[in-house]
């Protein structure tokens, strides 16, 4: 899994006025949790620039005053009206310790169906897995090169070593969707 380093301080003062104050200067008030008592940081804005405005993840060495954390982002909260990122929390990791996180779905081959005049349909942009850190890949590969016209692989299907698929069994990752073409020509050799 890909790593980025963020350095913060810590917050001597904690609250929605400081937080106030410290966004009006370009930084961004945060927490780790995971240790034996969160610790509440502040970093510029422009070190999440590269973490938030990805559909990649990240495993996050969180720098606060010298001190480096492993970490994963949990939540990033933003302004309703701007763009502005308003908090970030983030989750301190271990080899020992299983995480949550979501992992985006990467499709490869040339499906039978496509062929066939099919379109590929992409339902599930990412998929929520549970695993030790080391195990956590960058993304979900799914070969679709054995998937026809109205098939799909559900989620249920999927199996991957040292992971756990969080999401219902039922749900379709990535479906063949027949188009009026591909009907069109199906009832034209029949």
């Amino acid at each position: 899994m890909k790593s980025i380093s963020i350095k913060a301080t810590k917050r001597p003062v904690v609250g929605k006025k400081e937080a106030k104050r410290l966004r009006l200067e370009g930084l961004v008030p945060g927490v780790l949790y995971g240790g034996e008592e969160p610790i509440h940081f502040q970093a510029p804005e422009k070190e999440f620039k590269s973490l938030i405005y990805t559909p990649n993840v990240y495993l996050v060495n969180l720098d606060i005053d010298g001190t480096v954390y492993q970490s994963i982002i949990q939540d990033a909260q933003f302004h309703p009206v701007e763009e502005q990122l308003m908090h970030v929390d983030f989750l301190q990791t271990s080899d020992d310790k299983m995480v949550k996180v979501e992992i985006p779905v990467k499709t490869e081959g040339f499906a039978k169906g496509i062929r066939k005049g099919g379109k590929l349909k992409l339902n599930l942009r990412t998929l929520k897995v549970k695993a030790l850190v080391k195990h956590l890949p960058d993304t979900i590969n799914i070969n679709v090169d054995d998937l026809d016209l109205g098939q799909s692989y559900k989620v249920g299907s999927l199996q991957r070593e040292n992971l756990e698929f969080l999401n219902a069994k039922a749900v379709p990752v990535v479906t063949i969707m027949i188009t009026r073409a591909a009907r069109a020509a199906k009832v034209g050799k029949g």
